[in-house]
Order: C-alpha cells, then structure tokens, then sequence
C-alpha cells in the first residue's frame, strides 16, 4: 500500500492557484468516486498499476500539512518509504516535474512541516510554477491563479501525472527521477 500526499490548501478561493499544484495532481489521479475525510484530509482509495494507493489532500492548510501526513501514516501502517508528497515549486520552470527520493523543502512550508513531523527521507514530486516576478512577493505568487499563459504547461505536468504514478509504483523513485527530471 501506498500514500500519495497532494499539498495544497482547502477551499474555493486557493482552487487554481500555483499552491495547490498538488490537490490538482491528487484530483487527476482519484476516480469520480467521492473523497472522505480522515485524519485531517480528503482521502480516496484507488489502484495503480495493482497497487493499493490512498491519495490524500490535507486539510490543515499548507503550513501545517504534517498533521495530516503523520496520523495517516500510522493508521494504514504505511512504511515511510511508500510515501510520496506532491507539491508545488517556484524554483522549477513552469510545469517542469522533478522527482526525488529524499530532501530539504526548498522553502516549501507544507514540506518544511512534513520535515518537522517525519524527517526528510521520504519520496516527493514537484511541479514547477515558475519563478514570481520580479515584482512579486512569492506568497502573494503561490496564491495567485494559474495564467493562461502558464495554463498549457500545467495542463500538460498533470497530463503525466498518472503515467508517473505508475512508474512510482511498478519501477520506483529512481526509475521515475529517469524518465520525469527532464525538461
């Protein structure tokens, strides 16, 4: 069994923007099946490639997303190595999808709190949403809605949203860093 976190934050005023990158990558790969909640999050159940896979979009606002990620974790008695976190990233071109077996949050508080609860040696995939401007705070950037210049981009990261889920699952972080990091 598996368990795919997607970061984000709940409620219809953060839907679309650059934070919730992964809600929106959670929402590609969950069925039209209801979502649940549990231990702070809206859970689903689905199979990929065979597998059991609990996908989960916490609930607790960005910031504090290890309040969720821990207690599911425990309650599925999913080992931390079966855990993949979905986030977004202002460091990546927008996006560009990069994975990683383990790391540092990069400055991503949903991370950084993840960190705090479970330590670092857990699998994430980042989606890039492109550096803010110039003239932009980088919060008031995360929060703001996806362009329509950058909307093809997205569209076409979650695209291969399933297709990396897969490979997650039958071939592994590594297999997946191979086939996803490129451009």
């Amino acid at each position: 069994m598996w368990l795919f976190i997607g970061l984000g934050n709940p409620g219809s005023k953060y839907e679309k923007t650059r934070h919730n990158l992964g809600f929106m990558a959670m929402d590609r790969l969950g069925d039209s099946g209801a979502w649940k909640e549990q231990h702070k999050a809206l859970v689903q159940k689905v199979l990929i490639a065979g597998q059991t896979v609990i996908l989960a979009k916490p609930q607790t606002f960005m910031n504090l997303s290890g309040e969720s990620v821990q207690p599911l974790l425990s309650w599925h008695k999913i080992p931390i190595d079966k855990l993949v976190v979905f986030s977004d990233d202002i460091a990546l071109d927008c996006g560009r999808i990069r994975v990683r077996p383990k790391g540092s949050h990069g400055g991503q508080n949903g991370l950084r709190n993840i960190i705090e609860k479970l330590g670092d040696n857990f699998a994430r995939v980042r989606i890039g949403t492109g550096k803010a401007p110039a003239d932009w705070d980088i919060a008031d950037w995360v929060l703001s809605k996806i362009s329509k210049e950058d909307e093809p981009f997205i569209s076409d990261a979650l695209q291969k949203i399933p297709t990396l889920a897969e490979c997650l699952v039958k071939q592994g972080v590594l297999a997946s860093m191979d086939k996803f990091n490129g451009s």
